[in-house]
């Protein structure tokens, strides 16, 4: 057993060890499939993707860098940046795959692949790592700067979870954090969280959060460990009915079968590199 190239619908690197699942395209070093041997897929992937150069690909992990959202005033596009639209570098793999199950995929992305955009035009240097095992999928992002000068960056994983229905899972973790409640257009409101997260509507919250949370999903039996470093916020995000049905790439019912849990840094809490300095983001997601 080993990995293998794939081309259809996009070029990248796909594995099956057992009856698992292992998936990474080019295009955004974007992971959309892990399901270990035997379990449920643990990334969701909508059926109205797009799969084109240029365009986003909606579920599995976009790769969200220099800047979060449209950035901090609220002015940039695309949204979510540039990195997760175009092509990185795949500049190494490490393959176990029949000896323990393991995949090591390595990605890279500087500003001389990526096109001027008046949001940020520090030099830099991306590295994306996904490891995907039996146990977890981690991923890794390191940027340095290259540069003279500083720059400040936001970034995350947008990591899209399959869930068996969005209204009975529980997130705990979160228990008496602020945040701030996107959804209800309150940038600068904080609430604070009281026990643990559910969902019973549109949901988009950026925590002031460093820490572990578990996802809880009784109608699949399975609890998932989202582990991180490198990162000051956690986001939770689910679109509900009205949203869902306004995007095209997003199936009208699918809303019932995902949430994103995001390690991100975003707006107060994005990143400043001196020349020469590096920052590592990292997220571990797990089966307990």
């Amino acid at each position: 057993m080993t990995y293998e190239e794939t081309t259809n619908p996009l070029r990248g690197i796909e594995a099956h060890p057992g009856s698992g699942h292992y998936g990474i395209y080019d295009h955004g070093a974007h992971v959309w499939a892990y399901q270990p041997d035997g379990q449920q897929p643990v990334l969701w992937m909508s059926e109205k993707s797009a799969f084109a150069d240029g365009q986003p690909i909606r579920g599995g992990v976009p790769v969200v860098f220099p800047w979060f959202g449209t950035g901090p005033e609220g002015k940039l596009t695309p949204p979510h940046g540039f990195a997760r639209l175009g092509t990185w570098h795949r500049s190494d793999i490490k393959d176990t795959l029949a000896q323990d199950g393991r995949l090591l995929v390595e990605y890279r992305l500087d500003d001389a692949m990526t096109l001027d955009h008046e949001g940020f035009t520090g030099r830099y240097t991306a590295y994306l790592l996904a490891k995907f095992t039996p146990e977890y999928l981690q991923l890794g992002m390191k940027v340095t700067n290259e540069g003279d000068e500083p720059f400040t960056f936001e970034s995350a994983f947008h990591t899209y979870l399959t869930v068996g229905d969005v209204r009975q899972i529980t997130i705990e973790g979160l228990e008496g954090c602020d945040y701030l409640d996107r959804a209800a257009g309150a940038e600068k409101l904080e609430c604070r969280q009281e026990g643990p997260v559910t969902i019973t509507a549109e949901t988009d919250r950026l925590y002031f959060h460093k820490d572990t949370v578990v996802l809880n999903d009784p109608v699949l039996g399975r609890k998932l460990e989202i582990s991180k470093l490198g990162s000051a916020n956690t986001v939770v995000w689910n679109p509900w009915v009205a949203k869902s049905a306004a995007m095209p790439d997003f199936g009208d019912d699918e809303w019932t079968g995902m949430i994103c849990i995001e390690a991100a840094n975003a707006l107060d809490n994005a990143i400043r590199l001196l020349p020469g300095q590096t920052h590592t983001l990292r997220q571990r997601i797990s089966l307990v």
